[in-house]
């Protein structure tokens, strides 16, 4: 049997994402094939393996580490997507399912994953790069020079509505749409809880589609899914609480939109030097039908209602199926 280490929980604000991920990832594992072993960070870092229904503290984490075969880490955000679980299993020669150090860390930054995307041709909405230092505000222009952040410089760039959003936060949270200056201010300072780095961004008026990356002997891209959100934008909300919110498999575009969206997806999923499986999310403008990259997702969400999994259950890989896929990927 293949001892594999299910890791889950972690520091980050989407712990309970990956709570909830983890239950389905374990839930649809083979039990013959896989001895499991489930691992959960609390939010304070600590590390417990389960035993007998029962969380133990681990206090020698190399040799629990050690002897596992293979590990997949369902972590989202800080500590878990970023790079840093991945350094770590790196150093310690174990394997690992999904993208490694440098993939996972620009995928995170969604500052440096528009630079990069705009470096690979990928066509993105406008945006603008805060920094908050000391309390203060700066604005990072294209030169990677600091201006004094003045509203004024942002709605000469960008028009209304903008979200605004921590450069290292994902499931949207501390995301806000800001449609006047006095909502942007507001915006850009709660964003500034959650990172030290923000990206404004020129809202799009258009569908919210995604399409899952699988890497295996070649890059497979799913069909095109589309979200039908329940608020006025995906938020944590409506992602995960609230049930109105629904998605659409395959989105409701043309074939050939399909089809250009898996070649920007493979294409982004190269950019970043993805390995393992990525979630690769887009906009299609209402009006012109003009396609946008909005992010990357290294490790995308593994829940019931998840995307990713759905997007290829739709192309006859089950979720079981694609478990063992990730897993025998990741031990090659």
């Amino acid at each position: 049997m293949i001892r594999l280490g299910v890791i889950y929980g972690g520091i980050s604000t989407e712990s309970e994402v990956s709570e909830m991920s983890a239950k389905s990832v374990i839930e649809n594992l083979d039990k013959e094939k896989y001895e499991i072993h489930e691992i959960y960070i609390s939010k304070y870092g600590k590390w417990y393996e389960k035993v007998d229904d029962k969380k133990e503290e681990i206090y020698n984490l190399l040799w629990t580490l050690k002897d596992l075969d293979v590990v997949f880490p369902v972590l989202h955000g800080l500590g878990g997507e970023d790079g840093t679980i991945q350094g770590m299993l790196e150093m310690l020669q174990i394997p690992y399912v999904g993208c490694g150090v440098l993939a996972s860390s620009v995928g995170m930054d969604k500052v440096y994953t528009k630079i990069i995307f705009k470096n690979a041709g990928l066509n993105q909405a406008p945006y603008c790069y805060i920094k908050k230092q000391d309390e203060k505000y700066k604005i990072i222009n294209e030169n990677f020079e600091e201006e004094e952040l003045k509203i004024d410089k942002i709605t000469e760039k960008l028009k209304f509505p903008m979200f605004v959003k921590p450069s290292n936060s994902g499931s949207s949270v501390g995301v806000k749409k800001a449609t006047n200056k006095e909502e942007l201010k507001m915006a850009i300072e709660n964003a500034g809880q959650y990172d030290t780095k923000i990206l404004v961004e020129q809202g799009i008026n258009g569908k919210e589609v995604e399409c899952a990356i699988l890497d295996g002997k070649e890059i497979l891209a799913s069909t095109v899914g589309e979200i039908i959100s329940a608020e006025e934008f995906y938020s944590f909300d409506a992602k995960y609480n609230i049930p109105e919110s629904k998605t659409v498999i395959p989105a409701e575009i043309t074939d050939e939109q399909i089809e250009k969206i898996r070649e920007l997806a493979i294409r982004a999923f190269k950019a970043i030097d993805g390995k393992g499986l990525s979630r690769v999310d887009f906009f299609v403008e209402k009006e012109t039908n003009e396609i946008f990259i909005n992010e990357i997702n290294t490790m995308p969400g593994f829940t019931k209602i998840s995307m990713y999994p759905k997007l290829f259950e739709h192309v006859g890989i089950t979720y079981s199926e694609l478990l063992d896929k990730l897993i025998e990927n990741a031990m090659k």
